[in-house]
């Protein structure tokens, strides 16, 4: 048997095995991360029976909210911002904005809202939960509604939890109308985690995670702003100007 052949055995023994233990390095890791997560879940405090009746029903209708660690970081860094007036590009059910009404009870937010279905089931529960006057729904596309958003402005919160694949306009339109000290939050930017390993196959999961690391790129690189993406939920961008 020549030397080559060798070469080429142990070549291949050496990468079976390096492979075998990269796998199992990323089960170990998908277990800790698993494992993380429930940990820190099981230390949110408890939800009231209106919180629960909204997730309840997001979960049996697959409305998509906020994953709980995700709506848990929001609310901190509304209690600490303590914003006077925000804005929600995306209410869907109203899920986010109330639970930020919840975080700061003096605040006043103006959220968007395109589906109409979602748009009336967020009237109803802002209606349940008695909020009405701190609360300003308008219904129509993001990226067609800055006339009507820039009156009710200036904004010390921009939220963006909308389509995604939008992400780049709503903060291009929106972040003109907020004061020199807002934060600006984007929700789902790390998407399963598929902005890192998102393959070739063309689908429309691709798609999205294609076009939230091209948007977080180019969200990085902002000469007047500093970003900080955090893995908690599904990812999220916290943006201030520098």
């Amino acid at each position: 048997m020549s030397i080559p052949c060798f070469s080429a055995y142990y070549n291949r023994k050496f990468d079976n095995s390096t492979n075998t233990i990269l796998k199992s390095h990323a089960r170990r890791r998908a277990l800790v991360d698993h494992e993380l997560e429930r940990y820190l879940t099981d230390h949110l405090d408890p939800n009231d029976e209106k919180v629960q009746q909204l997730e309840n029903y997001a979960k049996e209708n697959r409305v998509p909210i906020m994953e709980p660690l995700g709506i848990d970081f929001l609310m901190q860094m509304v209690r600490l911002k303590q914003p006077n007036n925000i804005l929600e590009i995306g209410t869907a059910i109203g899920y986010s904005a109330l639970r930020m009404l919840e975080a700061n009870p003096s605040a006043r937010i103006v959220t968007i809202e395109r589906d109409e279905i979602r748009y009336n089931e967020a009237v109803r529960n802002v209606q349940a939960w008695g909020k009405q006057q701190q609360m300003d729904l308008l219904f129509g596309d993001a990226l067609e509604m800055e006339n009507e958003a820039k009156l009710k402005g200036p904004y010390d919160l921009l939220f963006i939890d909308a389509a995604k694949g939008q992400y780049k306009r709503f903060f291009e339109i929106y972040s003109q109308y907020l004061t020199d000290d807002a934060l600006i939050i984007s929700d789902n930017v790390l998407f399963k985690g598929m902005v890192v390993s998102q393959t070739n196959e063309k689908n429309r999961l691709n798609n999205v995670a294609k076009k939230l690391r091209s948007f977080n790129d180019w969200l990085m690189e902002l000469p007047e702003y500093k970003t900080t993406i955090v893995p908690i939920g599904d990812g999220i961008a916290i943006t201030v100007k520098r």
